[in-house]
């Protein structure tokens, strides 16, 4: 998926984990694009739409770098990241399998199981922290690019305001 995209580390996380009876396989790896590019499967089921495995991984991303990086006081006293900010250049594959799958809607494109969002949450803030800690230099360019796309966010924020007063 990044094969003609200039990668932050050549090292692809890759963490997989069994639990409950429920097999949760991640993927991810960092570019320097803007965009993110996140895909995610139940039972090979592509849920386009999301749903609790998706949230539980969101928030387990966001909750480890915001800890690495008050941990090695790189920002400021008070100030984090948001989840747009982390995911921005992201490409992840997020893949469960599941015994008894609860989809939303007809077209299967949305997980509801809630036990799921909490045991990927643990799993992957698990994950993540260690991952962090053994390799500190690829942890440095993600929370770069992190911290760049919160300046951008509110550098944009702060013209949006400044040309709303002029007007």
């Amino acid at each position: 998926l990044n094969k003609n995209k200039n990668k932050l580390h050549d090292k692809i996380l890759y963490f997989t984990r069994e639990k409950e009876r429920i097999k949760i396989e991640i993927a991810l790896q960092y570019n320097d694009s803007y965009s993110e590019s996140i895909f995610s499967f139940v039972n090979n089921i592509n849920t386009a739409e999301g749903g609790t495995h998706l949230i539980g991984f969101f928030t387990a991303l966001t909750r480890a770098i915001n800890d690495y990086i008050k941990n090695k006081n790189l920002l400021k006293v008070g100030e984090k990241l948001l989840g747009d900010d982390i995911r921005e250049g992201l490409t992840a594959i997020i893949s469960i399998k599941i015994p008894e799958p609860q989809f939303e809607g007809q077209t299967k494109t949305k997980l509801g199981n809630i036990e799921v969002k909490g045991l990927v949450d643990s799993i992957v803030y698990e994950n993540l922290v260690n991952f962090f800690e053994e390799n500190p230099a690829i942890s440095k360019q993600i929370i770069s690019k992190a911290i760049s796309a919160a300046k951008a966010r509110e550098a944009a924020r702060n013209a949006r305001e400044l040309a709303r007063r002029k007007s």
